[in-house]
Parts: C-alpha cells; structure tokens; sequence
C-alpha cells in the first residue's frame, strides 16, 4: 500500500462573511498549507463589504454589539487547541480571549463614559454622543500573531465600526483562523474583513480608497511605507493611527484610546422646557 499523501489546506481571504479565493487565483506557502495573497481588487472587494455592513451594526444597541463579541470570546475559547496547533502559545491564546471579552464589555459603558451633557451658558441641553467613524482600515502586528490581531480588531468594531484587516504576511494562519471563528459566530459578514498577503500590495489601495474613513497603522514597521500611507489618507482626511512603536507591550493594560480614537462626536442642542 502507497503511503498517504495528505490534503494540504488552502487559507482563504475573509470579505462579506465568506471565504473568497483571491481574484488573481494567486497564493503562497506557510507551514506547508497555501495562503491566498490578496491583490488591490481584493482590498477594494473587502470595502464595499465593510461599507455595506455599517448601516447594520453601527445601528445595531450596544448591547446587542457586546452580546455579539461575548459569543466570538466563547468561540475563540472553544478552538484554543487549534491556535496551538499552528503554533500560538497557549497563554497567548488565553491573553487574546480575555481581551476580546474586556473589549465586549466597553460597548455600553463607552457612551457613558466618552459623551454626556456639558455644561453651557443659556437656556439648552447641549449633550455630546459618540458616533462611529466608519470603515476603518488596518494593519495587524506582526507579533504576537493573534493577541495583536484581537487588540486592533476588537477596539474598532465595538464601537459600531467595520473594518478591512491587512495581516501579517509571515504569519496569517492565525488570522484566517480567526476569520472562522468570526463566521461561525453571531457577527454580520462584512463587519470584519481578512486579507492575506503582502501589506505592501493592498494597504496603498485601502489608504488611498475614497471610501475608507479611518487608517490603523500599528503594524506598519517600515518608517518610509508608514509616510506613503499617510500621505494617500490624507487626500480624503482618514483618521490616521500611527505605527506602534517596535516594544509595544500587547498584554498590557490598553486603555480606551484606541476605541475613543475611532469615533466622532456629535453634538446637539435642545431648549429646556418651561
């Protein structure tokens, strides 16, 4: 009897909730699996995705929005052993959940704590609410592969965002990994969006795209692509975060910058009532 030859997975792309090869038909070899490389066609796919999904979850309660990131948590736990299969280390793994529901628990305390009513000279109600800023652009990290991946991911859509996900080109496992727990999770296709492959193909697309409202990028490590971003972001004014510095400490206590960075604040004014 011939020795088996084993099926070798094919690691898709993650657009509108589905698993799309990339249009260029194009892909790479990481630990002996094939890893779809997203082309520019891809990254404005993954947009209009993104786009289409705004109306839906940023309208959705905060509630609702917390309730849906608490079930991607208990998923995420649910696959721990596969992540560490592919080389993520446990305690990793733990760090990413734990995180992911820290961030799910900000989803109804945020606009308590980032709004409310200010204080004015006259007879108005003047209150300050926070509103999502849209699509947001990102870079993921490098490294840690999967805490770094939640603690850019989380943050943006809490808070009603949808976003287009650039990740790391040397370690996308974890990430498409990630887009399954995603899709079999309560969380509407579109609001989160994987792409895999070289950063340097599809990110010049999303920054320049006429359609993204915001550009995250903390995985940006070359100092002269992370100019070229911003100057592309700049010509319809993106919200830019810019590049995390190369000793981030990802386990550390994140705050809520990065939440309150991706949001607009509205404000309105009503007369008081005799």
């Amino acid at each position: 009897m011939s020795e088996r030859v084993a099926v070798r997975k094919t690691y898709k792309l993650f657009i509108g909730g589905k698993f799309p090869r990339s249009e260029s038909g194009r892909s790479y070899l990481v630990q002996d699996s094939n890893v779809s490389l997203a082309s520019r066609k891809d990254a404005r796919d993954a947009v209009v995705a993104a786009r289409a999904a705004v109306k839906g979850w940023a309208g959705a309660t905060a509630y609702n929005r917390g309730q849906i990131l608490y079930r991607v948590a208990e998923m995420l736990e649910g696959r721990r052993e596969q992540f560490v299969a592919l080389g993520v280390p446990g305690d990793e793994v733990d760090a990413a959940v734990d995180r992911w529901v820290w961030y799910a628990g900000w989803s109804d305390k945020l606009p308590q704590v980032y709004g409310g009513a200010n204080p004015v000279a006259g007879p108005y109600f003047n209150l300050s609410a926070p509103e999502p800023t849209g699509v947001v652009a990102v870079v993921a990290p490098e490294s840690p592969a999967l805490l770094g991946l939640v603690s850019v991911i989380a943050p943006a859509i809490v808070t009603g965002n949808t976003v287009v996900v650039a990740t790391s080109p040397t370690q996308p496992l974890a990430a498409v990994t990630l887009a399954e727990v995603l899709a079999t999770s309560d969380l509407p296709g579109g609001v989160v969006n994987l792409l895999t492959g070289r950063i340097t193909e599809t990110v010049p697309a999303l920054a320049a795209h006429m359609d993204v409202n915001a550009l995250d990028l903390t995985g940006v490590s070359d100092a002269e692509l992370a100019t070229e971003l911003e100057v592309g972001a700049a010509q319809n004014l993106k919200r830019v975060l810019r590049p995390a510095p190369v000793d981030h400490d990802w386990s550390a206590d994140p705050g809520i910058t990065r939440m309150t960075t991706l949001l607009e604040t509205k404000t309105v004014w009503h007369p008081k009532g005799v």
